[in-house]
């Protein structure tokens, strides 16, 4: 099959929303929680997911190899040689879904030349998609709509308070440095990579995340947001890069719209100083 970026967006989307399906019947079950040896929560529905993407995956696009979350990890010395592959988080946000808030997704990105070139977020409990692919511009699909889509772009920042998206717990006293020194925000909490999808759509402007992430908790995440005029940066504001190391974590980010302001001037010093 063509792998055309704009070719992609129908069947991922329903490779998503069937893996949702499988989510949503979990959902509303009294389903139990394990613990990963990374001692992360794992789900029958992140495991139903995973298996749905996968198969869908490998039936569309049978010559790219796929990066899951949940699936045996594939070697660096194996995986270093790829030009594509997939990432894929099956169930982006396991806590929220087990605390059943609803703010979870399905994570979908092709990987092309270390970057993101194709971004796919399914939302299971609303139905909404976000879907963009480069030079090809970030859309947002409504629930139960099979055509209609409108494009999203980031907000140029104003005089209002700065709208900073996190967890929603901000105790984190890094996080507390960078508010008390942007003074004047608006704090909204948040789960999974909706954070980032609220930045794309000109809802929220930054999203400082300082703490442990992995490669497909932000590749779909940063290809919608460079497409609706955003970033995601580490901390030298530097994009993000894909399948480079023999660890798949993210180094600290953050995410914006705006860039017209330097956000790293409201990291606390050691951060930065670690990412030099």
């Amino acid at each position: 099959m063509s792998t055309e970026l704009p070719s992609l967006v129908e069947p991922v989307l329903a490779i998503a929303q069937e893996a949702g399906e499988h989510i949503l019947a979990i959902y509303e079950t009294e389903f139990e929680v394990q613990e990963k040896e990374d001692e992360t929560p794992v789900t029958a529905a992140d495991l139903a997911s995973n298996e749905t993407i996968v198969e869908g995956l490998r039936a569309l696009t049978p010559e790219i190899p796929i990066l899951s979350e949940e699936a045996n990890q594939v070697p660096y010395e194996i995986r270093a040689g790829w030009q594509r592959c997939w990432l894929v988080d099956p169930l982006d946000g396991t806590r929220e879904f087990i605390k059943q808030s609803g703010e979870f997704t399905v994570n979908v990105a092709l990987i092309e030349g270390r970057a993101a070139v194709f971004g796919l977020i399914y939302v299971p409990v609303s139905g909404v998609a976000y879907y963009a692919w480069r030079n090809g511009g970030a859309f947002k699909r409504p629930p139960g709509s099979n055509s209609s889509h409108q494009r999203i772009y980031t907000r140029p920042l104003g005089d209002e308070p700065v709208r900073v998206a996190g967890s929603r717990s901000y105790a984190v006293k890094s996080l507390q440095t960078f508010l008390r020194r942007l003074d004047n925000y608006e704090y909204v909490g948040i789960g999974a990579a909706l954070k980032t999808c609220l930045i794309a759509e000109g809802r929220i402007d930054v999203y400082p995340r300082l703490g442990p992430t992995s490669e497909w908790d932000t590749a779909a995440s940063q290809c919608i947001l460079e497409e609706a005029g955003g970033k995601l940066t580490d901390l030298q504001l530097r994009p993000l890069r894909y399948n480079t190391h023999a660890t798949l974590q993210n180094p600290p980010f953050i995410a914006f719209g705006d860039d017209r302001r330097n956000w790293s001037r409201y990291i606390p010093e050691r951060f930065l100083e670690q990412s030099d």
